[in-house]
């Protein structure tokens, strides 16, 4: 099996300055890559294939988080036809589809297939699993007093439970990621959210 944490490094260094060199001699075994925003989106992939019994290393595809959508054009330019050529697929927020369509257009990605959440994944999770069992979670974790306390704020009142919840995942550093992997690995097999039911099958 591709050891994909190592491409994944490879790639990170090359985001971070490094003139791509080491991963134009990657294992020949990596055949796609995943593009996601953020490091909660690659905790939350990765929690559901555990869950769901699924290895994207096994099937030579490598999720990879680029530090923001309006990345997606430098990572599609090495990772897909103009540099590696690897298959590529996108997972991403509605409002951010049109960085991802442009630049894989850009890059002559013509088979590459953009997953879209309407808001974000938390919220399509969130909304998938319900705002009870979220809060078990939440409990679980020992942030139920905190939960409770972000409810009760002024700028809360109004807002649709599942709004509140989602807001209050992103209002501490780490918790978006935390809580994305066990948002994703409390996810039954039948009630997976289309896109990440729909990138699963492109695997």
């Amino acid at each position: 099996m591709v050891d994909m944490g190592a491409f994944r490094d490879t790639v990170s260094g090359w985001a971070a300055g490094g003139d791509g060199l080491g991963v134009r001699a990657a294992d020949p075994g990596v055949r796609g890559v995943v593009l996601v925003e953020g490091p909660s989106d690659l905790a939350a992939l990765e929690a559901l294939a555990v869950r769901l019994g699924r290895v994207p290393a096994a099937e030579g595809v490598c999720v990879v988080s680029m530090g923001g959508a309006m990345n997606v054009g430098r990572y599609a330019e090495l990772l897909g036809p103009p540099g590696l050529g690897l298959r590529i697929a996108g997972l991403c927020d509605e409002r951010e589809r049109p960085f991802y369509d442009r630049a894989l257009d850009r890059v002559g990605a013509r088979d590459a297939e953009v997953f879209v959440c309407v808001r974000d994944l938390e919220e399509e999770m969130i909304r998938a699993l319900g705002v009870a069992r979220v809060e078990e979670i939440v409990e679980a974790e020992g942030d139920l007093v905190p939960w409770q306390t972000f409810t009760r704020q002024p700028a809360q009142r109004g807002r649709a439970r599942e709004q509140q919840m989602r807001r209050f995942l992103g209002t501490k550093k780490g918790r978006k990621i935390r809580y994305g992997e066990l948002l994703a690995g409390a996810l039954e097999p039948g009630s997976v959210p289309a896109p990440l039911d729909a990138l699963l099958g492109w695997l």
